[in-house]
């Protein structure tokens, strides 16, 4: 029986990945058991244990990688377009991303469930976490990079607060209305004067 290469091996840790990021978010980390994972990646339960020891550190994984991919996509953005930031709160804030978590945002779909999940997880996380705020920072009107980090930081968490809440919501008009009036309350944060 032929063994599978290096690359083979990568392209199915990737596919795992993938999937696993996809599934994390629309049914939550909890609701998303081994077999479940390895049949969304097209997989037997048992190709899992060639890639990960256990859950767990799938979880930290896909989680790095989900983050990873974020990070690049906002940089990537901001690059193209360096007053993108109004851009990249109107796509977060958007109907779009709230009807679809499993498309969007592993922090807004999973961060209740990071808090009380693993060191290795919340590692994974706040490492991309940094990453994105660290990549976001030189786009905040704010000379004092560290303080630019936090500013970053504190408009994050009011977005994913915003969204989530929008998510809840079982009155479309009102969750659409809260988007709105999330996006300019998250644009003067983002350009408020502290002094």
């Amino acid at each position: 029986m032929a063994r599978y290469g290096k690359e083979q091996k990568q392209a199915t840790r990737r596919r795992i990945l993938d999937s696993a990021g996809r599934r994390f978010k629309r049914s939550g980390i909890d609701g998303s058991g081994i077999s479940t994972l390895m049949a969304d990646a097209g997989l037997t339960n048992g190709a899992f244990y060639a890639h990960f020891a256990s859950k767990g550190e799938l979880v930290a994984a896909t989680i790095g990688e989900e983050m990873r991919v974020q990070c690049e996509a906002y940089a990537s953005a901001l690059a193209a377009d360096p007053a993108g930031l109004e851009t990249l709160i109107r796509e977060y804030l958007s109907p779009q991303h709230r009807d679809h978590p499993e498309e969007g945002c592993p922090s807004a779909a999973l961060l209740c469930e990071l808090g009380r999940g693993g060191s290795s997880a919340k590692r994974s996380y706040t490492e991309g976490m940094l990453a994105i705020a660290d990549a976001m920072a030189g786009y905040v009107p704010v000379s004092d990079r560290q303080a630019a980090r936090l500013r970053v930081l504190n408009v994050f968490a009011f977005l994913l607060g915003t969204l989530q809440i929008s998510r809840a919501i079982d009155d479309r008009s009102l969750a659409d209305e809260i988007l709105e009036q999330g996006i300019g309350t998250a644009l003067a944060l983002l350009r408020a004067d502290t002094k």
